[in-house]
């Protein structure tokens, strides 16, 4: 076995550095000074007799093979992670703080009604929650970045662990002054011809919302492409469209005064499910489940009017 002297904390600095142009930068996220980072830096390719950066007056920048161990070193210090969590997970129990992705079409919606009974049931369990779309997401887990994922399926299921919590539905919401805003439903055949307004293309509801208009034969307004369902709830406000929003949203943002109208499409039931999701690899992955378990009753709990819980758990 090779005696080779690195250190956890090299391998992270290096990590560090190689998402930055400059030494400097990076020193500022890590919260040090530059020449501590540089001097680590130094070891870490002394020990490994290679040279990872190639430093200039302009900056830094990966040398073909400080890139090619990107990921190997990315792998050692997960599983040094995966090493401290188990150990203190068997001494301690359930405790410490946990990163926790979101989408941003559901985070803001439930999770502030969903942790606060997470933190009563488990008291030294916390959560550093950031919000992403689900590609990042799932990249992320995949990477080492969260432990675990509140996202919306479908989801590449290789080397994770998808539990299912619940459906969420998509209404149509309207300004009272549509033409079909005197109903609470509509049939499908209603939706053709309509302009709908969604989000951007990254988002995992754009694509829903795209085949939802392909199906009833309504047209996407793409030069109104929104940031935000704040963005998309505004523009339908102001008559420029109508769209469809999930019913968490529409129960914590839409209010009677609004002056918009909340439709469903008789007989033609459309949602959107979310999981809890983690690494197959996690030491936590029983806690984890556990965990997804208490999040569903919380969210039946809390949401039973607006969601459809699932039973696979």
């Amino acid at each position: 076995m090779k005696d080779l002297n690195i250190s956890l904390k090299q391998l992270r600095y290096y990590l560090v550095a190689s998402k930055h142009d400059s030494l400097r930068q990076a020193a500022r996220e890590l919260k040090i000074s530059q020449p501590s980072l540089s001097a680590q830096l130094q070891k870490l390719e002394e020990v490994l007799g290679i040279e990872l950066f190639e430093r200039s007056r302009g900056g830094v920048t990966l040398t073909p093979l400080g890139r090619d161990l990107l990921k190997q070193a990315q792998q050692a210090v997960n599983a040094a992670e995966v090493i401290i969590d188990a150990a203190n997970f068997a001494t301690k129990g359930p405790s410490g703080t946990f990163r926790l992705g979101a989408s941003p079409t559901l985070g803001p919606y439930s999770l502030p009604w969903i942790l606060p009974e997470v933190h009563k049931k488990y008291g030294g369990v916390k959560f550093f929650v950031r919000e992403e779309v689900p590609d990042a997401l799932a990249e992320g887990l995949y990477n080492g970045r969260y432990d675990l994922i509140l996202t919306t399926l479908p989801l590449k299921e290789d080397g994770i662990t998808v539990m299912p919590l619940f459906r969420e539905p998509l209404y149509l919401v309207m300004n009272r002054q549509h033409p079909l805003a005197y109903n609470n439903s509509i049939r499908a055949d209603q939706l053709a011809g309509l302009e709908i307004l969604t989000l951007e293309e990254h988002h995992l509801l754009f694509r829903q919302v795209e085949d939802l208009c392909k199906q009833f034969k309504a047209e996407i307004l793409r030069d109104y492409e929104g940031t935000s369902l704040d963005s998309i709830r505004q523009m339908v406000y102001m008559e420029m469209g109508v769209a469809f929003l999930p019913a968490l949203y529409i129960r914590s943002e839409i209010l009677d005064r609004d002056e918009l109208s909340v439709v469903s499409i008789t007989g033609e039931p459309i949602d959107r499910v979310h999981a809890l999701v983690w690494r197959d690899t996690s030491p936590q992955r029983s806690f984890y489940r556990e965990l997804g378990q208490f999040f569903q009753r919380e969210f039946e709990k809390q949401f039973s009017k607006d969601v459809v819980m699932l039973t696979n758990v």
